[in-house]
């Protein structure tokens, strides 16, 4: 049998990365005209990429691998993102981060709704879809809990059941706030959700005992 050559490798991976681009961007395409994931067969998705079911599954096992290696670039903005966070920084610092977020979800909104979608079904999804989540919580327990240890929250705050609270919490308001928002009000909803994680936990006043 001939070796492969070099060449033909090159040529082999071109056409193969150019065949995942071609069904993640129709996809990308459909799910940007309306059309809710859980509607769009893979049927569908060989039709109007122009590739056989064959190809379709030497290089995806499922639509949702699709749909996962469709956020690919929405997860590396975010975590570009949490890198910078700092969630006890102070007020105006986590509105702009919020309003960051916001902007980044606005760009991916239809695969987010799609990933939304599917989570509440399938685990692989749901498991890629939490893993930013949980993260971003462990950060904000961890510096409720030396904000606390500082002396700067108190102390009879449950660290655990607020970090819960708003970064799940803010993920369904944001999540809920572009789908009814055109925009002119990301800003101040930013500002609105800043001001309640800082002076509902970070910040939040010392409770009063009265006997």
């Amino acid at each position: 049998m001939r070796p492969v050559t070099r060449r033909q490798a090159d040529h082999h991976a071109a056409r193969s990365a150019a065949t995942v681009a071609q069904v993640m961007s129709t996809l990308q395409r459909l799910l940007d005209s309306g059309e809710a994931f859980s509607e769009i067969s893979v049927q569908r998705i060989l039709e109007q990429a122009g590739i056989s079911r064959a190809t379709f599954y030497a290089h995806f096992p499922s639509k949702s691998d699709v749909l996962i290696r469709l956020t690919n670039d929405l997860r590396q903005s975010l975590l570009a993102l949490a890198q910078q966070w700092n969630p006890s920084a102070c007020p105006d610092k986590l509105a702009q981060f919020f309003e960051e977020v916001i902007t980044i979800h606005r760009a991916h909104q239809s695969v987010i709704t799609a990933v939304r979608e599917a989570a509440a079904y399938d685990p692989t999804i749901d498991d890629f879809y939490t893993a930013d989540l949980e993260g971003f919580d462990e950060t904000a327990l961890q510096s409720l809990l030396a904000d606390q240890a500082a002396g700067l929250t108190p102390t009879d705050l449950d660290a655990v059941c607020a970090s819960r609270i708003i970064v799940w919490g803010g993920a369904q308001a944001i999540a809920h706030h572009i789908r009814v928002d055109n925009g002119t009000n990301d800003t101040t909803f930013a500002r609105e959700l800043a001001q309640i994680w800082w002076h509902g936990a970070y910040r939040r006043p010392t409770t009063q005992h009265t006997t």
